[in-house]
């Protein structure tokens, strides 16, 4: 194996977390986790649950893809944010009897957070009380957001000032979604469509600080690819703030899958197991396939597989 940064602190991270895990015996509950701080004693509780986005398999209709879902034993179900307000009744009928929840929010807010204006600013923060309001009424695990996307001017800078801001900024929002039963969701991106929040540790470094239930992150495997020296040290690092995890293939963001050999997540399935990861992993991802839902299929089938190799 090459020598190089990544390879480096991969192996690192790898060398500490199993040495955190042996220490008291996988996890197993041993007399180290007294204090219940141990990785070990993190690592009790967790749980694989798949969710597919709503545009994630073909289908006429939605129920056509919740029986599908059913039938393969995806429990989470993530829709967008655009609208939502307006589709509340429709997804609770349409998963009323069924083994399905609505996973997270993904985005569908105007604006952004960290314009210079105060217009589009105010745009972001009305638009996204009004998903979380929704996503609450449906009793999601939170509503998803980007600080700002590359094209997205005039921008505040990259300044500690810019940070308090957006810690301010959170804690509010946070505040009302905890009355809402749901939480706002920071996602970092990789370095081409965010220059602001970039890293698991990052996110998770601004919740900490800010302190507030409602305020929560998230890890997505196909950003992680490109910013993350391990897969297993971001989730460790982003801890009890993890929220959700996004998953896609890792060379062109397709299903679980397609890009085969480099389409492994054990690593980071370790450092979920880890932290005691119980929420939904859920696909946000395209397909190439002549069959779209036997593609899905095979996702979950490899996701179950690296899962259990964890």
């Amino acid at each position: 194996m090459v020598l190089d940064r990544r390879n480096f602190l991969r192996a690192a991270a790898v060398t500490v977390g199993g040495a955190a895990l042996s220490a008291c015996g996988g996890t197993k509950e041993k007399s180290c986790c007294k204090d219940g701080e141990d990785a070990c004693c993190k690592g009790k509780g967790a749980k694989l649950n798949i969710s597919f986005q709503e545009g994630t398999l073909e289908g006429k209709s939605l129920n056509d893809k919740l029986d599908f879902m059913e039938k393969l034993g995806v429990n989470g179900l993530e829709v967008g944010g655009n609208g939502l307000s307006g589709r509340v009744n429709e997804f609770k009928q349409a998963l009323n009897g069924r083994d399905i929840k609505i996973s997270a929010i993904c985005a569908g807010f105007k604006g952004f957070m960290l314009s210079e204006e105060e217009r589009v600013r105010n745009e972001c923060r009305d638009s996204m009380r009004e998903i979380i309001t929704a996503a609450g009424a449906l009793g999601s695990t939170g509503v998803i957001i980007v600080p700002a996307f590359n094209s997205q001017k005039p921008v505040m800078p990259h300044t500690q000032e810019t940070r308090d801001f957006l810690c301010q900024w959170f804690d509010e929002l946070g505040t009302f979604a905890a009355e809402n039963g749901t939480t706002v969701i920071l996602e970092p991106l990789n370095r081409r469509e965010t220059f602001y929040l970039r890293l698991v540790a990052d996110a998770a470094s601004i919740c900490r600080d800010i302190n507030n239930p409602g305020v929560t992150c998230l890890g997505d495997f196909w950003h992680m690819t490109w910013e993350e020296t391990s897969d297993l040290g971001a989730f460790i690092s982003g801890g009890k703030y993890v929220q959700h995890v996004h998953i896609a293939s890792r060379k062109r963001r397709l299903m679980p899958g397609e890009d085969g050999d480099a389409d492994n997540y054990v690593d980071g399935f370790r450092g979920l197991k880890a932290i005691g990861f119980a929420k939904y992993i859920s696909f946000e991802c395209g397909s190439k396939a002549d069959d779209r839902n036997a593609a899905a299929v095979a996702g979950v089938e490899l996701i179950r597989k690296q899962w259990e190799e964890a």
